[in-house]
């Protein structure tokens, strides 16, 4: 075959980073040689691997891979087909990348944060040089959803993509409810346990679920990644008590991640929310990731998995080589967008706000227990024109705040956030009052 004007019998790749993700992919690559050659109708060799620490051993035979500490060894090297970045993070991933790109060689990242936030600009260099930019393993690890939006639903206009993209806060969410433990104890139980960072803000506050949803989103609906105007909300102020309410109530709560297009507004966000037990998604448990698409004509899929992890996210990677290398066998690239339209199709869509996006929501209190109460917290979700559809009150104390529960109607989420502001400047709220939308109807 024909590659870059020369002739090649081998993808040639050249890996940057070798932390547990970089560790996989070479054991991968290396223990299954025979079949990925067999299935790719070449051989995917790797030759190099830039690391900052070349000399430490990570138990791996790597037979004649050349370890090296300089990055340009790879960036730079005319002997490399595909660059495999495994870096994370912006600096200096973004300038590697970049350089590679410019250099005529394709690149697969499972750098999540690196597309979200600056894929514009890499996927319109890629397309400028020809070259593609492989980027599976960025969403949901060895869940194919990336695949599954770009091919298998390509003929279907997508309305609405969700799921579970965070096993942390699966996780922290999942043990809270089965053993009735507060947040902040299960989150250091999951950092013991290596389920959570020791700064674990990435996970628990939903940025790292936000840069996998601008990803989903992007492709979904034809837009550029739009990740600064996706509402994030973590789980650090869903307590133990919201949790036994949701199961009481017939809930479960998930960090759930959502881009939902209606009437040509589009809604984009991460929050905690509560889905009825019943449903698919609430059974979605422990570090498992799950992502539901729907599609006018193939109407609700699911795909579930583990969503991060050495051998996960090295699968995702890669099963990206090998659509590489498939594709340079019969001399093809770009032949799938790496948004499912060429970059100067993508469109960007209006945005719907707090006014317009509606919903049922849980609202939690902590109040005195006395007379007059309820009624002058029903006095301003009246004035905002907000509804009860249940009420819930269990306790009594004359010297400590009782929990005060309810459960609105359909209203907006402008009107649940200005009364809240109200409410919490009674003399009678003693903590601030906290909501979370209820979204019963999901698969």
């Amino acid at each position: 075959m024909v590659l870059g004007g020369s002739t090649v019998e081998a993808l040639r790749i050249g890996m940057l980073g070798f932390g547990t993700v970089g560790r996989g992919v070479a054991d991968l690559l290396l223990n299954h040689q025979e079949l990925l050659s067999q299935r790719a109708g070449m051989p995917l060799r790797l030759v190099r691997i830039a690391t900052r620490t070349p000399e430490r051993d990570r138990g791996l035979s790597l037979g004649g891979v050349e370890l090296t500490g300089d990055v340009n060894r790879v960036v730079n090297a005319s002997d490399l087909d595909v660059v495999v970045e495994l870096i994370g993070g912006f600096i200096p991933a973004r300038d590697l990348v970049h350089r590679a790109l410019e250099s005529g060689k394709h690149v697969i990242t499972a750098n999540k944060a690196l597309i979200a936030e600056y894929g514009s600009e890499l996927f319109a260099l890629a397309q400028s040089k020809g070259v593609q930019l492989g980027f599976e393993a960025s969403v949901a690890g060895a869940v194919p959803v990336v695949k599954a939006l770009r091919e298998s639903l390509a003929g279907n206009r997508v309305d609405l993509v969700y799921g579970i993209l965070n096993g942390t806060c699966n996780y922290i969410l999942t043990e809270m409810r089965e053993k009735g433990l507060p947040f902040a104890q299960v989150l250091s139980d999951a950092q013991d346990k290596g389920f959570a960072e020791a700064d674990p803000s990435f996970d628990v506050d939903g940025i790292d679920a936000a840069h996998k949803l601008a990803i989903l989103a992007a492709i979904a609906f034809g837009t550029h990644l739009d990740f600064a105007r996706i509402v994030k909300e973590g789980i650090r102020h869903v307590s133990d008590t919201d949790i036994a309410w949701a199961k009481e109530m017939g809930y479960r709560i998930k960090l759930l991640a959502m881009a939902r297009l209606k009437e040509g507004l589009l809604e984009l966000a991460v929050r905690p929310v509560m889905v009825p037990e019943s449903s698919m998604v609430a059974a979605v448990e422990g570090v498992s990731n799950a992502v539901f698409m729907h599609g006018d004509y193939a109407g609700t899929t699911m795909y579930h998995g583990r969503g991060a992890g050495e051998r996960p996210t090295a699968s995702a990677v890669v099963a990206d080589l090998m659509d590489l290398a498939r594709d340079l066998r019969v001399g093809s690239t770009g032949r799938i967008p790496a948004l499912s339209v060429p970059v100067h199709h993508l469109r960007t869509l209006p945005i719907r706000t707090a006014s317009q996006r509606q919903g049922t929501f849980y609202l939690r209190l902590a109040v005195t227990d006395r007379p007059g109460v309820l009624a002058e917290i029903t006095a301003i979700l009246a004035r905002h024109a907000i509804s009860l559809d249940a009420i819930h009150q269990k306790g009594r104390s004359r010297v400590e705040a009782v929990p005060l529960v309810m459960v609105t109607h359909e209203t907006t989420e402008e009107r649940i956030a200005m009364a809240l502001v109200e409410i919490e400047q009674l003399d009678s709220v003693r903590e601030p009052p906290r909501s979370i939308r209820i979204e019963s109807g999901l698969a």
